[in-house]
């Protein structure tokens, strides 16, 4: 098993990588997921310009054919060469799961493969098939911490010859965090704002920064789960300025209330109060999650959940179907789970 921590991934880049042939990528900070996975792309030496090389596929496509991963894996180039096939918007989807699995038993000589995934528990099937495989490196993306943030911030000022005032700084920390690319994008936004000013004081950072703080599909679900639009809203908007694919959120929500149908299903069987429940099934939660869970449980009925849950799979349907529609689409279907939640509130 290669679990690469945050803190080894820079050394791993430069000194590893190139000994592995799989990647399993996962995690809370989406942007954080897709920026490491674009730095090992890059790492294979692959051209990433070239189409034959190149092959990027939503896992969407897997669930409808089944060996679409083993087949572009063991596929031989047209011009010869090595090939990356580079998975998006991974779960735990069981043709994934059964297809990553026959690979890491006879990893591939010619390709690479780079799966990049949301936030899996511990005990996810994913995680279950990549973690003690020896021929599989797997990177936890978490939310940066002040150390992270801090060196992204003085190499982003680097490059402009900029310093920033420690007032600065610690306005500047407070408003990161949570999405990685979103916190790239905000300290280049304020660099260039500065440009040619030598120094960032407190005034700059609150003239042009925006939250950029807690981007989580697990932000949007929790304000959905409250039925509080407003939040809602607020963590679409921010997800959205990320480029955090929509139909994620989408996945993420239908995920939640898949452990909810489980938790209610087993609260009615056994006559259990939701209390009871969280005590065993809640036990991985944040424990800031953990009454937003348990009040959903109090509000939600079986048969209403697993209405919901049909609406939440119809609708990631569609946005494979309708692509240009992805945003609506996520957003309104889900605006509109918020607002039952509101009422059932």
């Amino acid at each position: 098993m290669a679990e690469i921590k945050s803190h080894e991934f820079d050394g791993f880049l430069q000194n590893a990588a190139r000994n592995y042939r799989i990647f399993v990528i996962y995690g809370p900070d989406r942007g954080l997921v897709s920026e490491r996975a674009a730095l090992i792309a890059a790492k294979t030496g692959v051209d990433l310009n070239d189409a034959f090389s190149l092959i990027k596929l939503d896992v969407g496509v897997l669930q409808n054919d089944a060996g679409r991963l083993l087949d572009e894996v063991n596929a031989i180039g047209l011009f010869g060469g090595e090939k990356l096939v580079w998975i998006r918007g991974a779960a735990n989807e069981k043709a994934l799961v059964d297809s990553l699995q026959i690979i890491t038993e006879s990893p591939p000589e010619a390709s690479f493969v780079i799966i990049e995934a949301g936030d899996l528990k511990k005990g996810a099937g994913l995680r279950k098939v990549a973690e003690p495989a020896r021929s599989v490196a797997t990177i936890p993306c978490y939310a940066d911490d002040a150390r992270a943030l801090n060196g992204l911030i003085d190499a982003e000022l680097a490059n402009e010859g900029l310093r920033i005032a420690p007032a600065a700084r610690q306005a500047l920390l407070e408003l990161l965090g949570g999405d990685r690319i979103a916190s790239r994008n905000e300290v280049r936004k304020l660099a260039l704002y500065c440009r040619g000013q030598g120094t960032i004081e407190e005034n700059h950072v609150m003239e042009i920064i925006g939250d950029a703080s807690a981007i989580s599909a697990d932000d949007a679900v929790d304000a959905i789960l409250k039925g509080d639009s407003e939040a809602f809203l607020h963590a679409m908007q921010k997800i959205a300025s990320s480029k955090t694919p929509m139909f994620l959120v989408l996945q993420g929500c239908l995920r939640q209330f898949q452990m909810l149908d489980m938790m209610r299903a087993e609260m009615d069987e056994k006559r259990l109060a939701p209390a009871q429940i969280m005590q065993t099934h809640g036990r991985h939660l944040h424990f800031r999650r953990k009454p937003i869970i348990e009040q959903a449980l109090k509000t939600w009925s079986g048969p209403a959940i697993a209405r919901e849950m049909n609406r939440l799979q119809s609708a990631i349907l569609q946005t494979r179907q309708r692509a240009s529609l992805e945003d609506t689409i996520a957003t309104q279907t889900l605006l509109a789970t918020t607002l039952q939640s509101a009422r059932r509130g």
